[in-house]
Formats: structure tokens, C-alpha cells, sequence
């Protein structure tokens, strides 16, 4: 009798953390609706473009980014852009060319180790808007500010 209780409480456990994984959900992108941005065009811009915006149109870019943030990348880069650990912390890139170009082949390439995907393509994905706003929110939280 105890043998089956053991295995009760067993299962038990397995059940309740695999509910746990499951509701991590996938790990698809969502889309982002980006009508409300400024237009970018077809080719990749080498640094971000939203970066000097000011007024309404920055506090655009910044809600939008947040938003996309929030539902493609902080499943794994933290909640608000603090990292847990789990991947790289994105508010500490730096603010210039060299954060953009680290940015810009991130988001082009994704991330694979020993096949295992850790992100995907994010181009394939979303739109130059989309990711160019989620990286002027980054830098908008970013510590070094």
C-alpha cells in the first residue's frame, strides 16, 4: 500500500510541474501591429532609426516596443528587460553602432547551440518596425541612461 501511495504522490508532482512547463506556452512571435510607426524601408537600417524621435511620436515607439517586448521577448529576457539569467540582459547594449550591429545580427540570425534553437529568427517574424521599436524601449529602461 505504501508502494502505491509513493507512486501517487509521484505522479502527483510530475503532474503538477509539467502543468507548469505547459503553461509556459509556445514560443512562437507574436505579431505586432505597427501601422501607427513611421515607415522604414525594404533594406535593414544599421543603427535605429526611432532613436532621436521626441514627442507623441516617441511615446508611440515606446508603447508600441514595449508592448512587442513583452509579447516576444521577455519569456526569456525578463519581464521589463531585467534578465533573469536565462539569456542576455538587452538594456545593457550599448547605445550606439556597436549595440545596433550586435542587435541587428541577433534579431537577423537567432540564436542556435548544438542545433538546439534559443531564439528564432525574429526577421521571420516581425517587421523593421517591430524590432526597432522594441530596441528603442530597451534603451529607453536601459540602466546606462
Amino acid at each position: 500500500m505504501k508502494f502505491n501511495l509513493g507512486r501517487g504522490y509521484l505522479a502527483a508532482i510530475i503532474a503538477i510541474c509539467s502543468f507548469g512547463i505547459a503553461a509556459h506556452g509556445p514560443v512562437t512571435p507574436q505579431s505586432v501591429d505597427t501601422s501607427t510607426l513611421p515607415k522604414l524601408s525594404e533594406e535593414w537600417e544599421e543603427t535605429n532609426p526611432y532613436r532621436d524621435e521626441q514627442g507623441d511620436t516617441r511615446k508611440e515607439i515606446l508603447r508600441i516596443g514595449a508592448s512587442a517586448y513583452n509579447q516576444n521577448c521577455a519569456r526569456c529576457h525578463g519581464l521589463e528587460g531585467i534578465s533573469g539569467g536565462i539569456a542576455p540582459d538587452l538594456r545593457q547594449l550599448a547605445t550606439d553602432y556597436d549595440g545596433d550591429e550586435w542587435y541587428i545580427y541577433r534579431v537577423q540570425n537567432g540564436a542556435v547551440r548544438n542545433g538546439a534553437v534559443y531564439m528564432p529568427k525574429m526577421t521571420e517574424h516581425l517587421n523593421q518596425e517591430a524590432l526597432w521599436s522594441i530596441r528603442t524601449w530597451l534603451e529607453s529602461v536601459s540602466e546606462k541612461e
